[in-house]
């Protein structure tokens, strides 16, 4: 049976507020980085954001917020947005994607009508420290199985081009596989100069072998999605990443970054006689 292509689709529902040192990430407040910052987007325009992901062919939709974890006031918020969502496109498949979380908590988002939880692991455990200092990597993993014993869908992976070794870069996929994620989306690092990392240095070549290796490490993930970065890292090149094992992309804008014209990807797939996915399995 033809491989069939899971489309998703991300919305920054806060943007910028975040006090954490993530050195990849633009959303810090302290790298000052010239984006959007805002506290919460407005639901209507997040209906509508969700609306046009579906009517693009989107089946999951990410509702992103930007701090270290849930509390008592994202919590309510996303449940809120949540509710309203499947009021306007009850067929998209409703991700949440707020930090490190406790089960309690993602137990209150599953009733509010979430089926996944994203939270990914960025690197190797013994690399994170180079790219934050102000929390753990082994919150993100304890995040991880909190979302297992939430019975939500696990939607686990991290990114590459942050300056880490091959090694660190197995690492990371072996704590992932150990995780049993159902999703694995796997970014490549968008730099922006306001940011203290070095550029992304990886080669086209490179990082299609790092989707291989990402499929490798975990062939019981239904889905290995390429997400941020993929226009920038891969160019003209970009329909090749499904034959290196990608079988998942994000259409549409990423988080503080645009991504390419969304009849352009439908296109690409039309191309390569690809089918978009039409329900979740």
């Amino acid at each position: 049976m033809r491989e069939k292509i899971f489309l998703c689709s991300i919305c920054n529902i806060n943007s910028g507020t975040c006090l954490q040192d993530c050195k990849f990430c633009s959303q810090s407040v302290q790298y000052k980085a010239d984006i959007q910052r805002y506290k919460q987007k407005d639901i209507a325009l997040i209906k509508e954001e969700a609306i046009n992901a579906r009517d693009n062919g989107a089946l999951g939709f990410c509702l992103v917020t930007a701090d270290k974890g849930l509390n008592d006031k994202i919590v309510a918020f996303v449940c809120q947005v949540a509710k309203e969502i499947q009021d306007v496109a009850p067929e998209l498949r409703l991700i949440a994607c707020n930090g490190t979380a406790t089960l309690e908590q993602l137990l209150v988002l599953k009733e509010a009508g979430i089926k996944a939880y994203n939270h990914n692991l960025e690197t190797s455990e013994a690399f994170y420290k180079e790219i934050c200092t102000t929390h753990l990597w082994s919150e993100r993993y304890e995040t991880c199985q909190n979302v297992n014993k939430a019975g939500l869908v696990l939607i686990a992976g991290g990114i590459f081009g942050l300056g880490e070794t091959q090694e660190d870069r197995v690492s990371m996929l072996n704590s992932l596989a150990s995780l049993n994620p159902t999703s694995v989306p796997i970014n490549f690092y968008h730099h922006n100069r306001a940011l203290k990392l070095s550029p992304n240095t990886l080669e086209i070549d490179e990082a299609l072998a790092l989707i291989q290796l990402t499929r490798d490490k975990l062939p019981n993930a239904e889905r290995i999605m390429v997400a941020g970065g993929r226009e920038l890292m891969f160019g003209n090149r970009q329909s090749e990443i499904f034959e290196a094992g990608a079988n998942s992309i994000v259409i549409g804008n990423y988080l503080t970054t645009s991504g390419r014209e969304i009849k352009r990807d439908l296109e690409m797939l039309k191309s390569l006689s690809l089918d978009v996915a039409t329900k979740v399995r």
